[in-house]
């Protein structure tokens, strides 16, 4: 039906508690919600209109009549609640099992592991903010030139170090060693954090920043499209995500106003197929950093931008809204959320609109696509046709 297909993925903006969330300790979260409170209400007429205050309450969001858009809530059949399984069950693939981690840090045996195979005795090995870890050991890096390895409540091994000490390319070098070596472990993901500055006081991280993530356990919706030469565009992190599979072009961002900036060049350039784009501000700056200020201005500037996507399509497009999990600021420790995430779809050559209603899986996403261009996913259960419904002959 649709000749291309832009899904747009705002990390860390859930619509409120999954019914499991409590045995993740989010019984509380509602990320959209409660940084509309905190802030007294937002702002976003272009996602009202697609059927946003359909899906929950959010203050200063209209329940609008008659939505431009379809609109519904997803529920997430993937056991955890970071952004690779958020991403990989919308392409089609369900985890059994979380990704493990360790919020003590790292058990001798890996760290063992790790000086054995690098020849680097490491720094921290502890949970810890990537900003507060600079602060607290940085200076310490700078004397003994050895790395810093740290994680979070995240299933990842993050390897921190200076510039002037580790140039990037060496720093990627040894989360490469890194990635081999804990392949028996079941983390999610190696990154490398490079950072500048002379001292505690002025130390901050670069943009040099690379993930090293596991590569997807089975086919992906991704997969499948580049296997029947469908075009397949990944902007900001999906590349990192998918271990760069998948995908036909790749383009990194730096923040959300340049992957909005990628996202509408990309599409002046590709006709067809599939362009998959992580917005990743709401989550890395404001949702870990308790920031609902910062997070309510990174979703007014998205609802501005969301206009000129507008003006950019064509009645063969569908353009799909939705999360990869939740992050709530408002809500104790700095974790991802167990949420809901929202599901907006909107085509200009919808004649009326449908309510989606509350999906099982975010692996719904990936089966409407594969059966759009006709490629087959085991996985989901695909409301094209109830978005044929709703489409102008």
């Amino acid at each position: 039906m649709f000749k291309r297909i832009i899904l747009i993925v705002l990390d860390g903006v859930g619509v409120g508690a999954l019914p499991d969330a409590g045995k993740y300790g989010d019984q509380d979260a509602a990320t959209l919600q409660h940084v509309a409170s905190t802030v007294g209400g937002l702002q976003l007429p272009q996602l009202e209109h697609l059927g946003l205050g359909r899906i929950a309450d959010i203050k200063g969001v209209t329940t609008v009549a008659s939505p431009a858009g379809c609109w519904g809530k997803m529920v997430e059949k993937s056991a955890g609640k970071d952004s690779i399984t958020g991403h990989w069950e919308l392409t089609g693939i369900v985890l059994d099992q979380p990704f493990a981690v360790y919020p003590n840090g790292f058990p001798a045996a890996i760290i063992n592991d790790f000086i054995a195979v690098t020849g680097f005795h490491p720094l921290g090995n502890i949970a810890a903010s990537g900003t507060e870890i600079l602060k607290t050991l940085g200076e310490e890096h700078l004397r003994t030139r050895q790395p810093i390895i740290y994680t979070s409540s995240d299933s990842v091994f993050q390897i921190a170090a200076h510039e002037d000490i580790f140039p990037p390319e060496q720093l990627y070098l040894l989360c490469r060693q890194v990635e081999k070596l804990l392949q028996p472990y079941n983390i999610c993901r190696v990154i490398a954090r490079p950072f500048r500055g002379t001292c505690a006081a002025d130390f901050y991280r670069t943009s040099g920043r690379h993930d090293f993530p596991k590569k997807p356990l089975g086919e992906t919706v991704l997969d499948k499209l580049l296997l029947a030469s469908i075009p397949t565009v990944g902007i900001g992190k999906i590349g990192d995500l998918f271990a760069g599979r998948g995908l036909s072009d790749s383009y990194p961002t730096t923040d959300n106003t340049d992957g909005m900036r990628r996202t509408l060049q990309v599409l002046e350039e590709h006709g067809r197929g599939l362009v998959m784009v992580n917005l990743v501000d709401f989550d890395m700056l404001y949702g870990h950093r308790l920031d609902s200020v910062g997070f309510a201005g990174a979703l007014h500037e998205f609802d501005r931008w969301l206009s000129t996507l507008y003006d950019q399509l064509m009645p063969d497009d569908l353009l799909i809204v939705t999360a990869d999990h939740g992050c709530d600021p408002t809500t104790p420790g700095t974790d991802h959320s167990r949420e809901h995430v929202p599901l907006l779809a909107w085509s200009p050559a919808m004649k009326s609109s449908i309510d989606l209603k509350i999906r099982q899986s975010f692996a719904d996403v990936g089966a409407t696509i594969a059966e759009n261009f006709h490629v087959p996913l085991a996985t989901g259960q695909s409301f094209l046709d109830e978005l044929e419904g709703v489409i102008a002959c």
